[in-house]
């Protein structure tokens, strides 16, 4: 019998009355996959209730940041904690310190700025790349996304791949003439781009392993070739740890790949955990890169709230709880999941591939690749929604809450117990036939 949703459909006809498809980021709205978006009423390590009184897994983890889980009784503490002393100031405060300190010493980068948004922090790495370098041209991939900033929205990946925007309106084409995108993992096309226009290109800004169109890993030696390919032709590589960062690593993906072998980033994003589930982001790099940013340089950034002392409080809690332990029964988890996917889609017939960075992970309800893998957009755009759609509400009614669009990544979290996966894996085989139906049915 299917659960009832009466409240949460309740609750979505009155917001459409008062909001632009009745939610404030769009594939919350279900489009991709129909039916109700659950309103969420609260949540607790890995289970989400939604206001008809109903428990997910959550395998969204608010599309990153909770990697501790929901409602950790130490990040609850020290933000009760902070509140009580005020909420916002304006002025310089012990936990942007502590919390940039703490970015520094686990990541590349030399300087940290504050913002309020992955999008503001990848904006705001574009304009100081221009600044340092006297250069106009961004180079960037198709299918990363860098948030809903105007020049990076060409060929984009999260929510315009699931809503198939191939650009959008109020975004003026002078405002990504300066754009250049090209195919994802292609070297070729970077060292073609490069002799065309490398003495005009400020910086190259990536994913540092996307997670937008669905994961799609670097290749071996991708990034290190990016960096070093920026660094010949006087550009700056920005890569893009917004969603990544701390989340696949205890370093984010420059553990994974920069760290070993050998080189380093010109300027770094970062957002989603560092902020312990609350709306802060960054921005950081090179100390002479971040030394053009005012006050000490010409190139300007602002912003009222931040750096703000809940946020900053909750990032600072979050990464220091996230111990070798932590991320060895992450990895366990998302390793349990994604084994037992791919195992019951394969029994049900069901054509996909499983991708992962540390412990981000994806399905892609499709066929691999001739190298067996997914490695751009155009693999990526490949997936058959309606498929994915059919496993989406055959999950959601077992009890599993996994991203309504078939181009996210899943995330699990240190909450994630014995019982959480136990209800994961019931629920796979079921989803899995559904999922060979609507396939079929589409090929019939």
């Amino acid at each position: 019998m299917p659960r009832e949703t009466r409240e949460s459909a309740a609750l979505f006809e009155r917001a459409r009355a008062v909001t632009p498809g009745g939610v404030n980021s769009p594939v919350r709205a279900f489009n991709a996959v129909g039916g109700t978006p659950r309103f969420i009423a609260s949540a607790r390590g890995a289970w989400l209730t939604d206001v008809d009184g109903h428990e997910y897994v959550d395998l969204i983890c608010s599309w990153g940041p909770m990697l501790l889980g929901h409602a950790h009784p130490e990040v609850e503490a020290a933000v009760r904690e902070a509140i009580a002393r005020g909420t916002s100031y304006g002025t310089p405060t012990r936990p942007e310190v502590e919390l940039a300190e703490e970015i520094v010493a686990r990541t590349p980068v030399e300087r940290v700025r504050f913002v309020s948004s992955g999008t503001e922090a990848t904006m705001s790495a574009i304009r100081l790349a221009r600044g340092f370098t006297g250069r106009d041209l961004v180079v960037k991939f198709a299918g990363c996304y860098h948030g809903h900033v105007d020049a990076l929205l060409a060929s984009a990946g999260s929510g315009l791949a699931t809503f198939a925007v191939p650009g959008t309106p109020g975004v003026p084409a002078s405002s990504t003439e300066l754009t250049l995108v090209l195919p994802y993992n292609d070297r070729a096309a970077v060292e073609k781009v490069f002799a065309e226009h490398g003495d005009r290109i400020a910086c190259l800004v990536t994913e540092a392993s996307p997670g937008n169109m669905g994961v799609v890993p670097p290749e071996p030696g991708f990034n290190r070739f990016l960096a070093e390919t920026c660094r010949q032709h006087g550009a700056l590589f920005v890569s893009d740890e917004v969603m990544t960062g701390f989340r696949v690593s205890r370093e984010g993906q420059w553990g994974l790949d920069g760290k070993t072998e050998g080189w380093r980033p010109d300027l770094v994003t970062f957002g989603k955990v560092m902020g312990g589930g609350f709306p802060a982001a960054a921005f950081g790099g090179r100390a002479d890169v971040m030394h053009q940013l005012a006050p000490e340089g010409p190139v300007y950034q602002a912003g009222t709230l931040s750096g703000n002392p809940i946020a900053t409080t909750a990032g600072l809690t979050t990464l220091r709880l996230a111990t070798d332990a932590v991320y060895a029964h992450l990895h366990h988890v998302a390793d349990t999941i994604k084994a037992a996917t791919s195992e019951a889609l394969g029994a049900a017939g069901v054509p996909h591939v499983v991708q992962a960075t540390g412990t981000m992970f994806s399905v892609f309800f499709t066929d691999a690749g001739p190298d067996g893998a997914v490695r751009d957009f155009d693999d990526a755009q490949r997936t058959d929604s309606a498929a994915y759609a059919a496993f989406f509400h055959a999950m959601l009614e077992a009890g599993v809450h996994l991203p309504p669009s078939a181009y996210e990544a899943w995330f699990v979290s240190a909450a994630h117990d014995d019982r959480a996966v136990q209800t994961v894996l019931d629920a796979l085989p079921a989803a899995a036939r559904a999922a060979a139906a609507a396939a079929q049915e589409g090929t019939a």
